[in-house]
């Protein structure tokens, strides 16, 4: 799961797959494994890199 976190910068948005009711977020760091993400319907998370496997949204994806 972290490599693919690796991957996520700032400014970058995603959704949680465990919990779609979050819609999208935008990452805000990722830093040592600690990934901070506005979600649109929870607000700011920090996620461990480890446990979740955040996906990536395109824009117009976007929802």
């Amino acid at each position: 799961m972290e490599e693919m976190n690796a991957l996520l910068e700032p400014g970058m948005l995603v959704q949680h797959p465990d919990r779609p009711d979050w819609g999208t977020g935008q990452v805000q760091s990722n830093i040592g494994g600690r990934i901070t993400v506005n979600f649109r319907e929870e607000g700011k998370v920090v996620l461990d890199a480890s446990r979740v496997a955040l996906l990536p949204v395109f824009p117009d994806q976007a929802t």
